[in-house]
């Protein structure tokens, strides 16, 4: 792992997806030579050897996109990158576009503010005394210190003024006039342009960069001439709708729903039985806002409890309402103000903003300061504010009510809601990491659009497989092992047998052969066989035979099963010759984990907070769009249910978490049960309402409970189970496909491009256990070559799925190790890793099943005089086909 890659992480506390494109922008910045005017070509086939999603960079110098969902923090990303480059590189001269003003202004603060909450260089030392010097759109013209050797300059401009002051002037005054960065600046003897694209160490990096694919955009930036472009965007595709073919890394919005860690669960609410006939425009408006309010509510209690349970700042959340025009927005502003709803509750809380009050300073400083705990605003009154840009963590509830398409609702309005307020990341809380949109007259258009595969929601990549290839007919292939494929060329020999009676005494000799080499993998220790070598044994001989003879005499009656006997004992020694030369002795075993021991701790409820509700009189629903988890927030008083409300409290609770079991754990229930309902009653003035109070709040006081439950949650660590293990299996065959025109290759041809390598099978092997394999990256098929010509290497294999039992993520994956690789002295489990992966939770816990594998092997192996096992994790750019095994084994060897 780069060190400096690895300090800007820690530093930063950078997440997950953002530690993965760091470690991308570090390994390629290292293989590309960034000059300026560099060898184009040969940059774009260094960057798709190794990430083949990237097959052109689409402008006229090196540019890797960086596809990452809203709310997981692109800027930080440009933040780190910047640092990286500098710190490891050397690099002083970056140019950061934006796509509009706002995320231009907030750019400026971001970079160049230590003092804002967001400045993304907090933690590197090395800025806190040579702190970048932000040069704008705005002051490029009077800067005049830009050649001090160690200052480190960010230029950030919004497109729309870098395009009009890079183009020539076509009107008025400015007509016939140089474009204004290109017009001579007496500070510097030339212009602004001639000197930024002068810069031998020029890096642009594109906030939103889909933005920035247009023929007038690309013409300008390439006219810069960097060494090193870095595009980040949500949406990687052009004005056209085509995916971008410069992608090195994707954390889609799909990928991080599924992930649950970094975004909020956005989540579609209507009015249950809702019935919008015969309901005016105006009285549906009013409807969504009454129910939003009901929502936004629940919410800020929850918020509330959360922040007093836990001891964590307050966030305050508030309502984002989209109105059609000005005058829409003005109406509904002034009736949320009113005496007519709620009574008046939110008279001093709404903030119109938009083209008409955007000047009015007030109005600027509190949606400046919506974050803020103490701003009063709970409801933003807005006409255009679904853009790029808007970044705020606190906003829950959007009530979109002018028209809007399904697709459009998901694709930008919830792209403005899906930040987390504590730390980025969810907190387990469901209402706290969820985002609602008011939908009551679309509910039933945007869940249909949300369970399209093709909506962001669901698309996992937006790498798109080129029209030529989905042509490309293909054909179902299988690799036998080298003993199966004796067998089977056997067969085929014999079918060619003219002579009848020659013909039949070959097949008892080959059925002879099938019956030793299916009985051979059966036997265990407690019968004499530790290793294929026992098998040679005159006592393990004799169990084999039997074995064969009780096969023969399974099912169908075989009329010839006294000569293939009598052919399975001349043939014996020979067949289990054969099948020891083309195997490798793979110990047997079931790897798998124990149960995971839980219990809850007894405690006592805390009922300070989170236990102050109100008889309310409907129901809304609410459904999330990923997972179609529904839940209710009641609005009215509904029919009571049969059970007690201590019965109705611990149902809930049970519920509510799966992780609570009734048989475990029913005292502690109703303990806590008890503890809510004299809290509860202790607030009613008539206490006959207590069960109708529980009955509608039930399901916030169970959630209340449960998540105190899961402050007492405890759990033990699971264990693998100590197998039990057989001394060695048959090698499995592997099913895959080939192109059917010119679908096999010879292991030692070059591919070219190397994103083509997992196309083809390759034969030609001779220490393998079979005769041919495919490959799925260009490290795989390099050390497929250092295996073959290594003389250390006496037998390899590439295991099919199904070859090892050795189960992870709570058994619930199957592992599958990439080569097995026998010597005169060990025999290694191989996985070759993308470097910027081996420090994944995934690999890690790969990692560890296949060293508890190793290990109970080895213990087995080592008792009976056999070879111990070790594990290897090799990173891709470390293998070549000079490397030598003896090498790779003695740097990449993982310890247990």
């Amino acid at each position: 792992m780069n060190s400096k890659a690895a300090y800007i992480k820690q530093r930063l506390s950078l997440r997950e997806p953002l530690r993965e494109a760091l470690d991308i922008v570090a390994e390629l910045a290292e293989a590309l030579s960034l000059e300026k005017n560099g060898d184009l070509d040969g940059a774009l086939e260094i960057v798709s050897s190794r990430y083949p999603s990237c097959t052109d960079f689409e402008r006229a110098f090196p540019s890797l996109c960086f596809s990452i969902a809203t709310g997981v923090g692109k800027t930080r990303l440009m933040g780190a990158c910047i640092a990286w480059l500098y710190l490891q590189k050397g690099i002083r001269n970056f140019f950061v576009l934006a796509p509009n003003l706002t995320i231009y202004e907030k750019l400026i603060e971001d970079f160049g503010n230590p003092n804002y909450s967001k400045y993304v260089f907090n933690g590197i030392a090395e800025f806190v005394y040579n702190r970048p010097v932000v040069i704008t759109g705005d002051n490029y013209e009077q800067q005049g210190i830009l050649f001090r050797d160690t200052e480190i300059r960010i230029n950030i401009f919004n497109i729309s003024k870098f395009n009009r002051d890079a183009a020539p002037a076509s009107k008025g005054k400015e007509k016939g006039k140089p474009p204004r960065m290109k017009r001579l600046a007496e500070y510097l003897g030339h212009s602004y342009w001639s000197y930024l694209s002068g810069l031998n160490d020029l890096v642009i990096l594109m906030d939103e960069a889909h933005r920035y694919h247009a023929d007038a955009s690309r013409n300008a930036i390439n006219e810069l001439k960097p060494v090193l472009g870095l595009e980040l965007t949500a949406t990687p595709t052009d004005e056209k709708g085509l995916p971008f073919r410069n992608i090195v890394y994707e954390y889609t919005l799909a990928r991080a729903l599924a992930d649950g860690k970094y975004i909020k669960n956005p989540a579609i609410a209507t009015r249950k039985n809702f019935q919008p006939k015969g309901l005016t425009d105006k009285e549906i408006e009013i409807i969504k806002l009454e129910d939003a309010v009901s929502l936004h509510w629940d919410t800020k209690t929850e918020l509330e409890v959360y922040s007093r349970t836990n001891g964590v700042e307050k966030v305050k959340p508030f309502i984002l309402v989209v109105c059609r025009d000005i005058n829409h927005a003005r109406e509904t502003a002034d009736y949320l103000r009113s005496a007519s709803f709620f009574n008046g509750a939110f008279s001093d809380k709404v903030l119109q903003i938009d083209s008409s009050t955007r000047k009015d300073d007030e109005v600027e400083r509190q949606f400046v300061e919506l974050e803020n705990a103490d701003n009063d605003i709970e409801i933003v009154v807005h006409v255009n504010m679904l853009k790029e840009g808007w970044d705020v963590r606190n906003l829950y509830t959007i009530v979109p009510l002018r028209a809007a398409n399904a697709s459009i609702l998901i694709e930008q309005t919830i792209g403005r809601g899906l930040r987390l307020p504590y730390n980025g990341e969810r907190t387990g809380v469901d209402k706290i990491d969820k985002l609602t949109v008011v939908a009551h007259d679309n509910f039933d258009k945007v869940i249909a659009e949300a369970q399209n595969p093709e909506s962001v929601l669901n698309k996992f990549t937006y790498i798109e497989i080129p029209e030529e290839e989905l042509g490309a007919k293909t054909v179902a292939v299988t690799a036998l092992p080298r003993v199966e494929n004796e067998v089977q060329q056997e067969t085929e020999r014999i079918a060619s047998i003219k002579d009848e009676g020659e013909r039949r005494k070959a097949t008892r000799s080959l059925d002879a052969k099938k019956a030793i080499i299916n009985a051979l993998p059966s036997f265990s220790a407690a019968e004499g066989v530790t290793s294929s070598a026992d098998l040679l044994k005159p006592e393990v001989r004799q169990l084999v035979m039997q074995k064969v003879e009780h096969d023969l005499g399974q099912g169908q009656i075989n009329l010839f099963a006294g000569e293939i006997l009598v052919e399975a004992g001349i043939a014996y020694a020979d067949t289990v010759a054969s099948y020891r030369k083309n195997s490798i002795d793979i110990p047997r075993m079931d790897l798998v984990k124990g149960d995971v021991p839980v219990w809850f701790e007894d405690f006592d409820l805390d009922v300070t907070s989170g236990f102050d509700f109100r008889i309310m009189a409907e129901e809304i629903i609410r459904r999330n769009l990923k997972d179609n988890m529904v839940d209710t927030i009641g609005v009215q008083q509904g029919a009571l249910g049969r059970e007690t409300p201590k019965n109705q409290i611990v149902a809930e609770v049970l519920n509510y978490s799966t992780e609570v079991d009734y048989d475990s754990n029913a005292d502690l229930l109703h303990k806590l049960a008890r503890q809510a309902l004299e809290k509860l009653e202790s607030t009613l003035d008539d206490t006959t309402q207590l069960p109708t109070l529980v009955y509608q709040a039930r399901k916030f006081i169970a959630a209340n409970i449960g998540d105190q439950m899961k402050k007492h949650f405890r759990m033990g660590e699971p264990h693998y189970r100590e197998p039990k293990v057989l001394p060695f299996v048959k090698i499995e065959q592997w099913d895959g496909s080939a192109l059917a025109l010119n679908g096999y290759k010879d292991y030692r041809d070059p591919v070219t491009p190397v994103n083509t390598i997992p196309k083809y099978v390759y034969r030609g092997f001779e220490k393998a256990c079979h005769f041919e394999y495919k490959f799925d990256s260009k490290a795989e098929k390099e050390l497929a070559f250092v295996l073959e010509h290594d003389i250390q290497v006496l037998k390899w294999l590439r295991p099919a799925p199904n070859q090892f039992r050795i189960y992870w993520q709570n058994n619930t994956k199957r592992y599958e190790p990439d080569f097995i690789v026998e010597t005169a002295y060990s025999i290694y489990m191989i996985e070759t890793k993308a470097a910027n992966e081996l420090d994944s939770r995934e690999v890690l816990e790969k990692t560890a099943a296949a060293l508890r594998y190793c290990s109970y092997a080895t213990g087995f192996t080592t008792a009976n005089n056999g070879k111990p096992w070790k594990y290897l994790l090799i990173p891709h750019d470390q293998v070549a086909t000079t490397s030598s095994f003896e090498y790779l084994a003695g740097r990449f060897e993982m310890k247990c």
